[in-house]
This record gives structure tokens, C-alpha cells and sequence, in this order.
């Protein structure tokens, strides 16, 4: 009777453990569309619907992947961070579609999305016609220009796309390679000035090879006739400062209300150039606004250090926005494994990358043993794991009055954008307001009040108001 009453029982465990472990889409979907794409069609990260597979397309293969990662990539190692049978349930499910794609649906997502204190409508203002998307930036309630990583500039006029091509867009590289054509910024003056404010992956040789020294160029131009012209080099590292096949460009901009230009340059995958003020990767910028260096920056006259930095210690930092009210600067900042930040910009502060973190390294080694030291800034706050952290942005105008000065955080692993309410340097309440709409690249309050998100995979642009 006892062997009957444990084989009784290790049949109902082994039951038990089968209907616990949820279906391989559904694994997918939460973990790895982000990075690969809804339709396993890739993204940040490689199609997983192909004929050739550097590392193996058999079953031992893909679990040995996603257990263990891919060293000096970003992809993760699996393993103890989601349990084993949700790692084979998607590993099925990624043989299947091999054979099968027609099981890859495309998930049609609500247009109406109920949230604490708002039921939001979702408008799809561009599904076509747009690749890659990073920035967005309202010229006034009837035009828009959006930043295309491969070297794109788009206008947009009264929600829709005009399709006349803007040429003489300054040359980049390393799209590919989590670089491209990034951000964009608009003169506070534009109406008079007209001057563009574009941030991208440039060398100095005009390669298209990502492996190819190069670093993140500033420039302004403006568009006439739809053509880029009377282009301005507002920030350029000699060639002895430029880094061969770096990743983690950054890179994000911000006129603060002072109209100071700040941007944001990731570490390059050299972690340790982040602590060194004599390279220019991860850290944050301040310049004025025609590329000349105000007197009261942190390093201004020292001539070891580049005198344009404002922080130092920054991973990759892709989110940065001014408090309407406290005139405090916020950035968000992508971690390794876990602990992306939200940080408190100050003057000449060190945000600690890599001597402290919250976050292990993708292959799961320990980067440092501490996660606070003196003199290195504390996040306002971080998530782990990982969310992917990428723009910000705060609420103002008359469609959202109960979220008034509200930090919107957007997320590209997660697929999301979330609700922060902030007291000077906490985080007093979080809510998920979009999940799964696509990688969240940025996120702005139009002229008009609604809240514009840019996705890419799929590249969108959505308009979102309350009901």
C-alpha cells in the first residue's frame, strides 16, 4: 500500500508541476518578444524563425542557450531566472514555429485600456512607412519630426506620415549595433531659428562597418525644401577617443528650462571608461546650445577632463526630463542583468557604473560586490529584473489633470509604459498603464495634451487620450 499511496503521489506532483508550467507563447511573450519580436520575426535581437543558427536549431541547443546566455551579448542567462519548465516550454515552442509559423498569431491589442484613474484610448496614428523610430518631437499641433535609427527623418503632419523623403540627413553607422541616428531636440526658438538639435553613431572614414572607432556625434541643422542643410558640429571627440565596435550609444536630449543642451552618451560595452573623465563614454553632457561650454560646469577649465561633462558613472543612460515644477532633472539609464535606474541628476556627481550596480552581468557574473560606495550617487530608484528603461517623460497640460506632473517611463523589453508618482527623490506609487504594444522608444505630451508613444516591433506611432 505504501508504494501504491507514493507512486499516487509522484504521479499527482509530476501532474501537478506539467499544468503549472504555462505555454511556450505565453513564456514568449512575456520574456523574449521584446527583444525578438512578437512574431519571432527579431529586433533589437535575432529572428528566431530562420534557416541557419550560429549556435544550433536542435532541442539541447536552444536550452543550452536560453539556460546559460550568449557571452558578450545582452543575451541573458535563463537559467534561475525563470523556472526550468518555462525555459522548455518556450524552447518548444520556438521548434514548433520552425516548422509551423502559421502558430505565431499576431496578438491584437485592446484600443481601450482601463487604468487607475483614467480609461485610456489608444489611437494607431502610423503602422507603415516608418523602420526603426527613435525620437519625436512636436514642431506645433499640426507637425511632428521623427528620428529613424538607420539614418531617417520623418515628417508628420496632422497625425499622418508625409512621405516626401528628407535627404542630406547626416550619415551614420552601427544601427545594427544599438547605435543609428538617435534622438532629436528642437530649439526653443525654432519658430524663428528653425534649428534641429540630432544626436547619432558617427566615424571620422565614412565605414559602414559597426566594428569601425566611432563615438556619438552632436550636431543642428535645419530642414528647407526637405532637404538638411546649414549643419553645425556641436560636440566631436578627436579620433583617439573613439571606441572600435562599441555598443550602448545612448542617446537622449534635453533642453532644460534654462535652455541648456544636455545629452547622454552610453559606455560603449568599456564599462570602465564610465569612471574615467577623460573618455567620453557613460556620461551625461551640458553644452549651450550653439556647442561652447558654460563656465559653471563641473570640469569647466580642467583640461585632463572633457570639460562638457555634468555626470559621470552613467551605463546608458536613454531617458532624461525636467520636473515642470522643481526644475529637478531626471534620467533613466539601462543596468547589465537588472538594476536599470532611475537617477536624480546633480552636478559633477558620479553615478557609480560599473564600482556599484544593482545588476549582475548577462552571462550571470558578479560586475562588483557593492551596491553603494562614498562619494557615488544612490538611484532614486531601480528595477530588477531589467525592464529595458528607455525615455521619459512628464505629464502636463489639461487632458490629465489627476496625473499632473507624473513621470511616464517607458520600457522596450517589457513593452510597457508605466506611471510614476515622484516626491523629490522617491518613488511613492508605480502602475502599468501599456504592456505589450511593442518596445516603448519614446514617449511625449503633444501640443494637444494626448500622450504620443513611439514602438518599434512593430515601428508605430500611437496617440493615446483619456475616454
Amino acid at each position: 500500500m505504501k508504494s501504491v499511496a507514493g507512486l499516487l503521489i509522484a504521479v499527482l506532483i509530476c501532474i501537478s508541476s506539467f499544468t503549472l508550467a504555462p505555454p511556450g507563447d505565453e513564456v514568449y511573450r512575456k520574456y523574449c518578444a521584446g527583444c525578438h519580436g512578437g512574431q519571432l520575426q527579431g529586433g533589437a535581437a535575432t529572428a528566431l524563425i530562420k534557416p541557419t543558427w550560429k549556435f544550433g536549431n536542435d532541442r539541447a541547443s536552444i536550452l543550452h542557450t536560453i539556460r546559460t546566455g550568449i557571452p558578450k551579448t545582452e543575451m541573458i542567462k535563463w537559467q534561475g531566472v525563470i523556472p526550468d519548465a518555462d525555459i522548455q516550454a518556450v524552447t518548444d515552442y520556438i521548434l514548433k514555429a520552425q516548422h509551423s509559423p502559421q502558430i505565431v498569431k499576431k496578438e491584437k491589442k485592446p484600443l481601450l485600456v482601463k487604468t487607475k484613474l483614467y480609461s485610456l484610448r489608444i489611437q494607431e496614428l502610423i503602422t507603415r512607412g516608418i523602420t526603426d523610430p527613435y525620437g519625436i518631437e512636436f514642431v506645433n499641433a499640426h507637425r511632428a519630426l521623427i528620428t529613424g535609427k538607420r539614418g531617417e527623418l520623418y515628417w508628420v503632419l496632422d497625425g499622418k506620415l508625409d512621405t516626401h523623403k528628407i535627404t542630406g540627413v547626416p550619415e551614420t553607422y552601427a544601427y545594427d549595433n544599438f547605435g543609428g541616428l538617435m534622438d532629436l531636440a528642437l530649439d526653443p526658438d525654432y519658430a524663428k531659428t528653425g534649428w534641429i538639435y540630432l544626436a547619432y553613431s558617427h566615424n571620422t572614414v565614412h565605414s559602414k562597418d559597426k566594428k569601425t572607432p566611432g563615438m556619438t556625434r552632436i550636431v543642428r541643422g535645419k530642414i528647407k525644401n526637405y532637404q538638411w542643410q546649414d549643419e553645425q558640429v556641436l560636440f566631436q571627440v578627436p579620433d583617439s577617443l573613439q571606441v572600435g565596435g562599441g555598443t550602448r550609444w545612448g542617446c537622449r536630449f534635453l533642453i532644460d528650462k534654462q535652455g541648456y543642451l544636455y545629452f547622454t552618451i552610453g559606455d560603449m560595452d568599456h564599462a570602465a571608461y564610465a569612471q574615467d573623465l577623460a573618455k567620453p563614454a557613460g556620461k551625461v553632457y551640458r553644452i549651450h546650445r550653439d556647442g561652447s561650454i558654460p563656465t559653471d560646469n563641473p570640469f569647466y577649465g580642467q583640461t585632463d577632463r572633457l570639460q562638457a561633462i555634468y555626470t559621470w558613472g552613467n551605463r546608458n543612460a536613454q531617458g532624461i526630463a525636467q520636473h515642470p515644477v522643481t526644475g529637478l532633472i531626471y534620467e533613466t539609464e539601462h543596468g547589465p542583468q537588472g538594476g536599470d535606474e532611475l537617477n536624480l541628476l546633480k552636478s559633477g556627481a558620479n553615478y557609480g557604473w560599473p564600482a556599484i550596480t544593482y545588476g549582475i552581468g548577462y552571462d550571470g557574473s558578479i560586475i562588483s560586490n557593492e551596491t553603494s560606495h562614498e562619494g557615488m550617487e544612490q538611484p532614486v530608484t531601480y528595477w530588477t529584473p531589467s525592464i529595458a528603461v528607455s525615455a521619459i517623460e512628464f505629464v502636463k497640460g489639461p487632458l490629465f489633470l489627476k496625473w499632473k506632473n507624473n513621470l511616464l517611463v517607458t520600457a522596450l523589453k517589457y513593452q510597457e509604459v508605466r506611471r510614476l508618482v515622484i516626491n523629490k527623490d522617491k518613488v511613492t506609487e508605480q502602475e502599468i498603464l501599456l504592456k505589450g504594444y511593442g518596445r516603448v522608444r519614446d514617449v511625449k505630451i503633444g501640443p494637444d495634451g494626448a500622450i504620443y508613444v513611439i514602438t518599434n516591433s512593430p515601428d508605430a506611432l500611437l496617440r493615446i487620450t483619456p475616454r
